[in-house]
């Protein structure tokens, strides 16, 4: 759910936007907006945050993800049928989608330009 609904500020199309950035997430990592993961110490099941995961993927790949760690973040199910460069492109516009700040985020047309250049 984008920021402004939760802190009942006004709505515009950037809300749209940040549900595209969120499916988008959805269908590249194969999760949902929470999921849960086991952890490998001791098998213990933690509910974490999509988002919240893959910008600290992102972040800790200083945004150049080498091949191991896209992986991570990618649905198994499409492993290996995908163009890693336009997928790359396709990761970074749904972080985009999903800032916090609404003016920080693209507008649709935006969008669809950044994934035409890609």
């Amino acid at each position: 759910m984008a920021p402004e609904w939760v802190f009942n500020l006004p709505i515009t199309s950037k809300v749209d936007v940040y549900s595209y950035g969120m499916v988008v997430l959805e269908m590249i990592t194969g999760q949902g907006p929470t999921y849960e993961q086991s952890r490998d110490d001791n098998e213990r099941l933690e509910q974490k945050r999509l988002l919240g995961w893959v910008r600290e993927k992102v972040h800790v790949a200083s945004e150049s993800l080498t091949e191991t760690q896209f992986i991570e973040i990618l649905n198994p199910t499409i492993s290996g049928k995908y163009e890693k460069d336009q997928m790359n492109n396709l990761l970074k516009v749904a972080l985009k989608c999903v800032e916090e700040d609404k003016d920080a985020r693209p507008t649709m047309s935006e969008v669809v330009k950044m994934l035409g250049d890609g």
